[in-house]
């Protein structure tokens, strides 16, 4: 008899999982996401990426505010195994206990390193030269569970969170999709945490975007990445703020002061603490949209003056 799967996320992050699930013919029964969210400047109410693609493959769809307290909808569809990949909330006792089969959880780190809710930021952040997914049994606690496989991948240098989220959710859809069969026939040998060794990534503060020019080009470089395309770094200069999209490291060295304006002719160089510095490449100043360094010169080459201070 085919198993009856609960698949729970909300992100893009969660679609390829949701799709390999689909693909692979498991009788996915309902999805649980976030409740839909006001987006744009109109803030019109728009469904998570997981629930769109949930209905157009016809699979109902909850969506409880909290899920601690209201899980009775999801009792009704007797699940066997409920999958959950960056859902967004944690479960209560009262369900993880329900399913035969237990419920699992696609992690985007190679755990006990960086549990919690942005994995992908704080590797790059960390730079680190290597992450992955560990899939593991779901417990109270935030990503303690024991684990049952883990998959670890190279992070480039010129990785961001985006590029390196997109690889993650085919690793982690492709684990999944080899550890299934292991748990359907109790073949599984998961490998308790060693919980000294936790470490972790808690959502991103707005006052740790910004960034600091008293770290190492390699530090605000990782930095700079790490929150590319979301939610973005950002400096101040005269009283503005500025989002600092892309910048490349530069291989001169430099006399300048951490965060000093070092020259503008063919780019904005900026000082670094380690005696270096960084090209920023693409910026967005406040009230306008991103755009090219070289392009926003272009139009205001005045704005930057060599010798002041960025931060």
């Amino acid at each position: 008899m085919t198993k009856k799967i609960v698949f729970m996320g909300t992100p893009d992050f969660s679609v390829p999982i949701l799709k390999m699930l689909i693909d692979s013919d498991y009788d996915v029964v309902a999805v649980v996401t976030q409740p839909d969210k006001p987006r744009g400047r109109k803030r019109q109410m728009t469904p998570s990426p997981v629930k769109a693609f949930a209905l157009e493959h016809s699979v109902p769809v909850i969506q409880p505010v909290k899920i601690r307290t209201d899980f009775e909808e999801i009792l009704q569809y007797e699940p066997d195994l409920i999958v959950t990949a960056a859902y967004g909330q944690i479960l209560p006792k009262e369900l993880l206990d329900v399913p035969p089969f237990g419920c699992i959880n696609v992690h985007a780190s190679l755990l006990p390193e960086l549990r919690g809710g942005a994995p992908i930021h704080y590797a790059i952040m960390q730079g680190k030269k290597e992450t992955g997914v560990t899939i593991m049994y779901m417990a109270e606690g935030m990503d303690t569970g024991d684990m049952i496989s883990q998959e670890a991948i190279p992070i480039e240098e010129n990785d961001h969170t985006g590029s390196l989220h997109d690889k993650l959710s085919i690793v982690g859809a492709g684990l999944l999709k080899k550890t299934l069969p292991a748990i359907f026939s109790n073949e599984v040998k998961a490998t308790p945490q060693n919980h000294e060794n936790a470490t972790y990534a808690y959502t991103i503060k707005r006052e740790e975007e910004k960034i600091d020019w008293q770290k190492t080009q390699e530090e605000i470089y990782n930095h700079i990445r790490g929150l590319h395309p979301w939610p973005v770094a950002y400096t101040t200069y005269k009283d503005q703020t500025i989002k600092i999209w892309w910048a490349e490291k530069v291989e001169q060295t430099s006399n300048g002061k951490p965060g000093e304006i070092l020259r503008v002719e063919d780019g904005l160089f900026i000082g670094t603490a380690d005696g270096k510095q960084l090209n920023i490449t693409e910026l967005q100043p406040a009230g306008k949209k991103r755009m090219k360094t070289e392009d926003f010169l272009r139009g205001s080459k005045d704005y930057f003056t060599v010798g002041e201070q960025l931060g």
